[in-house]
Protein backbone atom coordinates (compact mmCIF):
# COMPACT_ATOMS: atom_id res chain seq x y z
CA UNK A 1 0.00 0.00 0.00
CA UNK A 2 3.14 2.06 -0.34
CA UNK A 3 1.33 4.20 -3.62
CA UNK A 4 -1.74 4.83 -1.29
CA UNK A 5 -0.01 8.37 0.09
CA UNK A 6 -2.99 10.84 0.02
CA UNK A 7 -6.59 11.34 -0.40
CA UNK A 8 -6.78 15.21 -0.47
CA UNK A 9 -10.49 16.55 -0.59
CA UNK A 10 -12.38 13.05 -0.99
CA UNK A 11 -15.19 12.51 0.33
CA UNK A 12 -15.44 8.75 1.62
CA UNK A 13 -14.14 6.20 -0.36
CA UNK A 14 -16.64 4.22 -1.76
CA UNK A 15 -15.58 2.21 -3.18
CA UNK A 16 -11.39 3.01 -2.44
CA UNK A 17 -10.61 6.09 -4.90
CA UNK A 18 -7.50 7.65 -4.80
CA UNK A 19 -7.58 11.57 -5.66
CA UNK A 20 -4.96 13.88 -5.90
CA UNK A 21 -5.11 17.72 -5.76
CA UNK A 22 -4.92 19.36 -8.85
CA UNK A 23 -1.56 21.68 -9.19
CA UNK A 24 -3.50 24.63 -10.18
CA UNK A 25 -6.28 24.41 -7.17
CA UNK A 26 -7.78 27.65 -6.57
CA UNK A 27 -7.30 29.41 -3.32
CA UNK A 28 -10.87 28.39 -2.17
CA UNK A 29 -9.44 24.94 -2.76
CA UNK A 30 -6.12 25.53 -1.19
CA UNK A 31 -7.60 26.41 2.19
CA UNK A 32 -9.73 24.03 2.28
CA UNK A 33 -6.90 20.81 1.76
CA UNK A 34 -5.13 22.51 4.45
CA UNK A 35 -7.94 21.75 6.61
CA UNK A 36 -8.54 18.40 5.65
CA UNK A 37 -8.19 15.96 8.67
CA UNK A 38 -5.53 13.40 8.19
CA UNK A 39 -6.40 9.71 8.43
CA UNK A 40 -2.91 7.77 9.24
CA UNK A 41 -2.87 4.01 8.58
CA UNK A 42 -0.73 1.00 8.54
CA UNK A 43 -1.66 -2.37 8.25
CA UNK A 44 1.23 -3.79 10.30
CA UNK A 45 -1.13 -5.02 13.21
CA UNK A 46 1.25 -5.43 15.69
CA UNK A 47 2.29 -3.60 19.07
CA UNK A 48 5.02 -1.84 16.81
CA UNK A 49 2.45 -0.85 13.98
CA UNK A 50 0.46 0.81 16.92
CA UNK A 51 2.52 2.46 18.64
CA UNK A 52 3.81 4.28 14.83
CA UNK A 53 0.41 4.78 14.18
CA UNK A 54 0.00 6.77 17.23
CA UNK A 55 3.04 8.88 16.72
CA UNK A 56 2.66 9.62 13.27
CA UNK A 57 -0.57 11.39 13.87
CA UNK A 58 1.69 14.05 15.89
CA UNK A 59 -0.58 14.53 19.13
CA UNK A 60 1.49 13.59 22.24
CA UNK A 61 -0.50 11.92 24.75
CA UNK A 62 0.49 14.19 28.31
CA UNK A 63 -0.35 14.41 31.51
CA UNK A 64 -2.81 11.74 32.94
CA UNK A 65 -3.65 9.44 30.21
CA UNK A 66 -6.70 7.55 29.91
CA UNK A 67 -6.65 4.78 27.11
CA UNK A 68 -10.04 3.45 26.62
CA UNK A 69 -10.96 0.62 25.38
CA UNK A 70 -13.59 -2.42 25.75
CA UNK A 71 -12.05 -5.08 27.87
CA UNK A 72 -14.79 -7.64 26.33
CA UNK A 73 -17.57 -9.63 27.72
CA UNK A 74 -16.06 -12.73 28.65
CA UNK A 75 -16.69 -15.74 26.62
CA UNK A 76 -15.34 -13.68 23.57
CA UNK A 77 -11.76 -13.49 22.14
CA UNK A 78 -12.06 -10.38 19.47
CA UNK A 79 -11.56 -7.15 22.21
CA UNK A 80 -7.80 -6.28 21.44
CA UNK A 81 -5.44 -8.15 23.29
CA UNK A 82 -2.97 -7.04 26.09
CA UNK A 83 0.14 -8.25 24.45
CA UNK A 84 -1.12 -6.12 21.31
CA UNK A 85 -1.95 -2.56 22.95
CA UNK A 86 1.23 -3.17 26.13
CA UNK A 87 3.50 -1.05 24.38
CA UNK A 88 1.28 2.08 23.82
CA UNK A 89 0.03 1.79 26.93
CA UNK A 90 3.67 1.75 28.88
CA UNK A 91 4.61 4.47 26.51
CA UNK A 92 1.99 6.95 27.40
CA UNK A 93 2.07 5.83 31.13
CA UNK A 94 -1.85 5.12 30.99
CA UNK A 95 -4.27 3.76 32.66
CA UNK A 96 -7.06 1.45 30.73
CA UNK A 97 -10.42 2.83 31.23
CA UNK A 98 -13.76 1.52 30.94
CA UNK A 99 -17.19 1.91 32.50
CA UNK A 100 -20.01 -1.00 33.59
CA UNK A 101 -22.77 -2.11 31.03
CA UNK A 102 -26.09 -1.96 31.25
CA UNK A 103 -27.18 -5.88 30.52
CA UNK A 104 -26.53 -8.18 32.97
CA UNK A 105 -23.42 -10.23 32.45
CA UNK A 106 -20.38 -9.87 33.65
CA UNK A 107 -19.29 -6.81 33.73
CA UNK A 108 -22.19 -5.04 34.66
CA UNK A 109 -20.73 -4.21 38.22
CA UNK A 110 -17.72 -3.24 39.42
CA UNK A 111 -16.73 -6.07 41.08
CA UNK A 112 -17.22 -8.38 38.33
CA UNK A 113 -15.93 -5.88 35.93
CA UNK A 114 -12.75 -5.78 37.28
CA UNK A 115 -12.67 -9.22 37.71
CA UNK A 116 -13.12 -9.94 33.40
CA UNK A 117 -10.59 -7.25 33.48
CA UNK A 118 -8.15 -9.53 35.08
CA UNK A 119 -9.29 -12.51 33.58
CA UNK A 120 -8.49 -10.84 30.25
CA UNK A 121 -4.75 -10.37 31.30
CA UNK A 122 -4.91 -6.31 31.44
CA UNK A 123 -3.66 -5.75 34.92
CA UNK A 124 -0.44 -7.48 33.52
CA UNK A 125 -0.09 -4.26 31.63
CA UNK A 126 -0.98 -1.86 33.10
CA UNK A 127 -3.93 -0.30 35.99
CA UNK A 128 -7.50 -0.12 35.11
CA UNK A 129 -10.01 2.21 36.33
CA UNK A 130 -13.98 1.33 35.92
CA UNK A 131 -14.54 4.68 35.81
CA UNK A 132 -18.42 4.96 36.92
CA UNK A 133 -17.38 2.73 39.99
CA UNK A 134 -17.48 5.77 42.03
CA UNK A 135 -21.10 7.03 40.55
CA UNK A 136 -20.91 9.62 37.41
CA UNK A 137 -21.45 13.00 36.44
CA UNK A 138 -22.96 14.66 34.01
CA UNK A 139 -21.02 16.85 31.36
CA UNK A 140 -22.97 19.10 28.32
CA UNK A 141 -23.95 18.18 24.95
CA UNK A 142 -24.38 20.67 22.98
CA UNK A 143 -26.85 19.02 20.67
CA UNK A 144 -30.10 18.41 22.58
CA UNK A 145 -32.12 16.71 20.13
CA UNK A 146 -32.32 13.62 21.67
CA UNK A 147 -30.04 13.81 25.22
CA UNK A 148 -29.71 16.25 27.15
CA UNK A 149 -26.74 15.94 28.67
CA UNK A 150 -24.31 13.01 28.86
CA UNK A 151 -24.19 10.95 31.98
CA UNK A 152 -20.48 9.73 32.19
CA UNK A 153 -17.71 7.74 34.95
CA UNK A 154 -16.93 10.16 37.15
CA UNK A 155 -13.14 9.14 37.45
CA UNK A 156 -12.93 10.81 33.81
CA UNK A 157 -12.53 14.48 35.91
CA UNK A 158 -9.50 11.94 37.00
CA UNK A 159 -7.30 12.55 33.27
CA UNK A 160 -6.11 15.18 31.38
CA UNK A 161 -6.05 13.56 28.31
CA UNK A 162 -7.70 10.44 26.58
CA UNK A 163 -6.90 8.16 23.55
CA UNK A 164 -9.77 6.70 22.32
CA UNK A 165 -8.35 3.11 21.36
CA UNK A 166 -11.27 1.45 19.70
CA UNK A 167 -11.58 -2.46 18.06
CA UNK A 168 -13.52 -1.37 14.96
CA UNK A 169 -16.11 -4.10 14.44
CA UNK A 170 -19.83 -4.65 13.51
CA UNK A 171 -22.73 -4.18 16.64
CA UNK A 172 -26.03 -5.77 17.15
CA UNK A 173 -27.59 -2.30 17.94
CA UNK A 174 -25.39 0.04 15.69
CA UNK A 175 -24.47 -1.61 13.21
CA UNK A 176 -21.06 -0.81 13.65
CA UNK A 177 -18.64 0.05 16.39
CA UNK A 178 -15.77 2.74 16.08
CA UNK A 179 -14.28 5.32 17.63
CA UNK A 180 -17.55 7.19 18.17
CA UNK A 181 -19.56 4.21 19.51
CA UNK A 182 -16.62 4.04 22.40
CA UNK A 183 -16.76 7.47 23.40
CA UNK A 184 -20.10 7.51 23.89
CA UNK A 185 -22.25 4.24 25.32
CA UNK A 186 -18.53 3.22 26.17
CA UNK A 187 -17.36 6.47 28.25
CA UNK A 188 -21.17 6.41 29.42
CA UNK A 189 -21.93 5.25 33.13
CA UNK A 190 -24.72 2.21 33.26
CA UNK A 191 -27.32 4.94 33.48
CA UNK A 192 -25.50 7.06 30.89
CA UNK A 193 -25.85 3.99 28.63
CA UNK A 194 -29.57 3.21 29.36
CA UNK A 195 -29.87 7.37 28.52
CA UNK A 196 -28.35 6.95 25.32
CA UNK A 197 -29.80 3.26 23.87
CA UNK A 198 -33.14 5.03 24.89
CA UNK A 199 -32.55 8.38 23.04
CA UNK A 200 -33.10 10.21 26.13
CA UNK A 201 -36.25 8.65 27.36
CA UNK A 202 -34.96 6.77 30.49
CA UNK A 203 -31.93 6.34 32.71
CA UNK A 204 -33.56 3.23 34.75
CA UNK A 205 -31.35 0.06 33.85
CA UNK A 206 -34.70 -1.79 34.10
CA UNK A 207 -36.88 0.09 31.71
CA UNK A 208 -34.74 1.51 29.03
CA UNK A 209 -35.16 -1.95 26.80
CA UNK A 210 -38.80 -0.66 26.45
CA UNK A 211 -37.45 2.10 24.38
CA UNK A 212 -35.23 1.46 21.84
CA UNK A 213 -37.08 1.21 19.47
CA UNK A 214 -35.86 4.72 17.80
CA UNK A 215 -33.00 3.48 16.05
CA UNK A 216 -31.98 6.70 14.23
CA UNK A 217 -32.52 8.80 17.43
CA UNK A 218 -30.42 5.58 19.01
CA UNK A 219 -27.53 6.56 16.79
CA UNK A 220 -27.95 10.78 16.69
CA UNK A 221 -27.58 10.18 20.65
CA UNK A 222 -24.25 8.69 20.06
CA UNK A 223 -23.05 10.90 18.09
CA UNK A 224 -23.93 13.76 20.66
CA UNK A 225 -22.86 12.15 23.76
CA UNK A 226 -19.16 11.52 21.77
CA UNK A 227 -19.15 15.39 20.83
CA UNK A 228 -19.33 15.76 24.67
CA UNK A 229 -16.80 13.75 25.34
CA UNK A 230 -14.39 15.55 22.78
CA UNK A 231 -15.23 18.99 23.91
CA UNK A 232 -14.72 17.73 27.40
CA UNK A 233 -11.01 16.89 26.84
CA UNK A 234 -9.42 20.43 25.90
CA UNK A 235 -12.35 20.82 22.99
CA UNK A 236 -10.93 18.12 21.39
CA UNK A 237 -7.36 19.07 21.82
CA UNK A 238 -6.72 16.34 24.23
CA UNK A 239 -7.79 13.48 22.92
CA UNK A 240 -6.76 11.17 20.23
CA UNK A 241 -8.83 7.99 17.75
CA UNK A 242 -7.04 5.07 16.89
CA UNK A 243 -9.09 2.22 15.46
CA UNK A 244 -8.16 -1.40 15.26
CA UNK A 245 -9.15 -3.48 11.99
CA UNK A 246 -8.99 -6.68 12.84
CA UNK A 247 -11.28 -9.78 14.06
CA UNK A 248 -14.02 -7.85 12.70
CA UNK A 249 -16.84 -9.89 13.10
CA UNK A 250 -20.51 -8.60 12.51
CA UNK A 251 -21.28 -9.08 16.48
CA UNK A 252 -19.34 -6.15 18.99
CA UNK A 253 -16.80 -7.58 22.02
CA UNK A 254 -20.02 -6.82 24.55
CA UNK A 255 -21.09 -10.18 22.99
CA UNK A 256 -20.20 -13.03 25.08
CA UNK A 257 -21.08 -15.45 21.76
CA UNK A 258 -20.02 -13.34 19.10
CA UNK A 259 -19.87 -14.66 15.53
CA UNK A 260 -16.25 -15.53 13.92
CA UNK A 261 -15.04 -12.70 11.76
CA UNK A 262 -15.55 -13.66 7.80
CA UNK A 263 -13.18 -10.24 6.76
CA UNK A 264 -9.68 -10.04 6.75
CA UNK A 265 -7.89 -7.94 9.34
CA UNK A 266 -7.14 -4.24 7.42
CA UNK A 267 -4.86 -2.51 9.62
CA UNK A 268 -5.01 0.11 12.43
CA UNK A 269 -5.80 4.08 11.64
CA UNK A 270 -5.04 6.93 13.44
CA UNK A 271 -6.78 10.44 13.61
CA UNK A 272 -7.09 13.92 15.68
CA UNK A 273 -11.14 14.01 13.80
CA UNK A 274 -13.35 10.79 14.92
CA UNK A 275 -15.37 11.44 11.87
CA UNK A 276 -13.16 11.16 9.57
CA UNK A 277 -11.25 8.11 11.20
CA UNK A 278 -14.80 6.12 11.28
CA UNK A 279 -15.54 7.22 7.48
CA UNK A 280 -11.96 5.92 6.57
CA UNK A 281 -12.43 2.75 8.03
CA UNK A 282 -16.11 2.18 6.73
CA UNK A 283 -14.68 3.33 2.94
CA UNK A 284 -12.25 0.62 3.10
CA UNK A 285 -14.67 -2.27 4.59
CA UNK A 286 -17.42 -1.19 1.71
CA UNK A 287 -14.27 -1.23 -1.07
CA UNK A 288 -13.08 -5.05 -0.29
CA UNK A 289 -14.09 -6.87 -3.05
CA UNK A 290 -15.66 -10.62 -1.45
CA UNK A 291 -13.40 -13.65 -2.15
CA UNK A 292 -13.24 -16.82 -0.91
CA UNK A 293 -11.79 -16.58 3.09
CA UNK A 294 -12.26 -12.43 2.82
CA UNK A 295 -16.18 -11.92 3.03
CA UNK A 296 -17.34 -8.18 4.12
CA UNK A 297 -20.66 -8.48 2.69
CA UNK A 298 -22.02 -10.58 6.29
CA UNK A 299 -20.87 -6.90 8.44
CA UNK A 300 -22.18 -4.64 5.40
CA UNK A 301 -25.64 -6.67 5.61
CA UNK A 302 -25.19 -5.32 9.51
CA UNK A 303 -24.01 -1.68 9.29
CA UNK A 304 -26.95 -1.48 6.80
CA UNK A 305 -29.70 -3.12 8.36
CA UNK A 306 -28.90 -0.87 11.13
CA UNK A 307 -28.76 1.81 8.90
CA UNK A 308 -25.38 2.03 11.06
CA UNK A 309 -23.59 4.75 8.86
CA UNK A 310 -26.05 7.64 9.73
CA UNK A 311 -23.68 8.05 12.86
CA UNK A 312 -21.25 9.91 11.04
CA UNK A 313 -23.21 11.75 8.39
CA UNK A 314 -25.36 12.81 11.54
CA UNK A 315 -21.49 13.53 14.04
CA UNK A 316 -20.22 15.53 11.05
CA UNK A 317 -24.14 17.73 10.83
CA UNK A 318 -23.44 18.69 14.50
CA UNK A 319 -19.65 19.59 13.89
CA UNK A 320 -17.68 16.83 15.27
CA UNK A 321 -15.47 16.27 12.40
CA UNK A 322 -15.63 15.92 8.91
CA UNK A 323 -16.40 12.89 6.36
CA UNK A 324 -13.62 14.56 3.89
CA UNK A 325 -10.42 13.01 4.53
CA UNK A 326 -7.06 12.62 3.78
CA UNK A 327 -5.31 9.60 4.24
CA UNK A 328 -1.96 8.79 4.50
CA UNK A 329 0.22 5.33 4.63
CA UNK A 330 2.94 5.06 7.07
CA UNK A 331 4.28 1.86 6.02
Amino acid sequence: MKSLKVLLGCVALFPLLISCANKNTSAQEAVQEQTVPQVYMTTDISPEGLVRVYEAVGREATGRVAVKISTGEPGGKNFLQPALIKNLVQQVNGTIVECNTAYKGRRNTTEAHLEAAREHGFFDIANVDIMDANGDIVIPVQDTTHIKYNRVGANIENYDFMINLAHFKGHAMGGFGGVLMNQSIGVASSAGKAYIHSAGHTEDLNEFWNHIGDQIGFLESMAAAAQSVHEYFGEGEKILYINVMNNMSIDCDCDAHPDAPLLKDIGILASTDPVALDQACLDLVFAVEPTEGNDNQPLLERIKSRHGTHIVDYAEKIGLGSKTYELIDID
